[in-house]
């Protein structure tokens, strides 16, 4: 119900403000489970892609979104509670498997679950490389996963900013991927790291970014010595 509700409230604002267009609807299996592995160029990205699809999914959401203060703070909290976001605990020592774990409970349930490869926001607009969490998901799993692109959301919600403002959003969904089978023969990190990359292959082809071979938490820590994200 509450799902719903969150729906009619955050789907104007989509439509009217944002003028949210997605394409690629239909590669969406009707029912079970399947990963939805998304680029991220800002925090709304959560809101965005839960909306634009006609069934529910779960995406991990960072514990500080739960607590946020302020007005959108506090509206922002109360929409991931609405929708049974996952809440991540980040400042565990187990926190990335942890969420994992949860993840894979949730596709057996047969529910779709998103995850950002990237493991962090971008934080310059440009796609870096993948964490091989995406990897283990798909490999425990054996579910489908599914490239996502999203476009605009970085300009909607600027970098530091909460509030956001009228723009164009774009939800470019495409096929699911066919994994390679002679992954089943290589050691277990190596395929976790091929799958990795091969997601972010097709996750580039659909949003056109510029792909940078490194991880995006190591280019912030490199933005932040040198005076801050961009």
């Amino acid at each position: 119900m509450l799902y719903q509700l969150s729906r009619v409230v955050v789907g104007p604002f989509l439509h009217v403000i944002w003028r949210a267009k997605v394409t690629g609807a239909e590669n969406i299996p009707a029912s079970g489970g399947a990963i939805l592995a998304a680029n991220h160029l800002s925090w709304i990205d959560s809101v965005v892609l839960p909306v634009m699809l006609d069934r529910p999914m779960t995406f991990p959401a960072k514990a500080e979104y739960f607590t946020a203060s302020g007005p959108a703070g506090r509206l922002l909290a109360a929409y991931l509670r609405a929708i049974n976001q996952l809440r991540m605990e980040q400042d565990r020592p187990r926190a990335a498997q942890d969420t994992l774990e949860a993840a894979l409970a949730l596709l057996r349930e047969g529910k779709l679950f998103g995850i950002y490869p990237e493991g962090t926001r971008s934080p310059d607009g440009r796609l870096y490389r993948g964490r091989p969490g995406v990897g283990w998901l798909a490999l425990r799993s054996g579910m489908p996963v599914i490239p996502v692109a999203l476009s605009g959301t970085r300009q909607v919600v600027q970098p530091g900013r909460v509030v956001p403002r009228a723009g164009r959003i774009e939800v470019k969904i495409g096929t699911p991927l066919a994994l390679a089978p002679e992954l089943a023969d290589q050691p277990p990190g190596q395929a976790r790291r091929l799958i990795a990359d091969q997601v972010m292959a097709a996750i580039r082809e659909l949003s056109g970014q510029e792909y940078v071979h490194m991880f995006a938490s190591d280019r912030k820590a490199e933005l932040a010595a040198g005076g801050g994200e961009r």
